[in-house]
């Protein structure tokens, strides 16, 4: 990673004391790296979706700008929000697609299957994320961890970096929220759940 923490971390305690152009100066350190886990959750999306990558980038920065409580302690905390971010988003198109559809094209999977795949766009998106809201309740690293790996496309190395935890410790979150999850998805799609 070309810009150093110390430097991304000094921007956004000046964005959150206030100094609007912070913001603009983090932008170009951080957008290689934003535009990279875009890029890698976009991959798998169908022909002619109408989400791009960049788009998905600058809805994330868009919405980030807007935030008119956002208190970014540092480079992990920035990664956090954004993989958080990108997840709404992407959520939140998932949402619309089902409207306008009525469900012509959905299906349930299985975790694991969205685990393989995290960019499918017939995955329940929407049910995945009121199981992650579920789990953040109940342990909020693991959720983080999912969030960042699913949502933000980082890698186990990238999310142990973020969060500042061992490679080992995001392995072993991954499995328990992934069981934990499984759990929950599976629950919603019993009758009379």
């Amino acid at each position: 990673m070309a810009p150093s923490s110390h430097k991304v971390t000094q921007l956004l305690q000046s964005w959150s004391a206030g100094q609007k152009t912070a913001l603009d100066e983090l932008l170009p350190l951080v957008y290689d790296d934003l535009r990279r886990i875009a890029h890698r959750r976009m991959a798998g999306e169908r022909e002619g979706h109408t989400l791009q990558t960049t788009a998905l980038v600058n809805e994330a920065y868009v919405r980030l700008v807007d935030a008119k409580q956002a208190t970014l302690k540092d480079r992990a905390h920035f990664f956090a929000v954004s993989a958080r971010l990108m997840r709404q988003i992407l959520v939140d198109a998932a949402r619309s697609r089902n409207a306008q559809k009525r469900g012509a094209d959905f299906r349930v999977v299985e975790l694991d299957e969205a685990m393989a795949a995290p960019a499918d766009p017939l995955v329940d998106l929407i049910a995945l994320d009121e199981a992650l809201e579920r789990l953040n309740e109940f342990d909020r690293r693991k959720s983080q961890v999912v969030e960042m790996r699913i949502f933000g496309g980082l890698s186990v190395e990238e999310t142990a970096g973020i969060l500042e935890i061992s490679s080992d410790t995001v392995t072993r979150d991954m499995q328990m929220a992934t069981a934990w999850l499984r759990r929950e998805l599976r629950s919603e799609t019993r009758p009379g759940a």
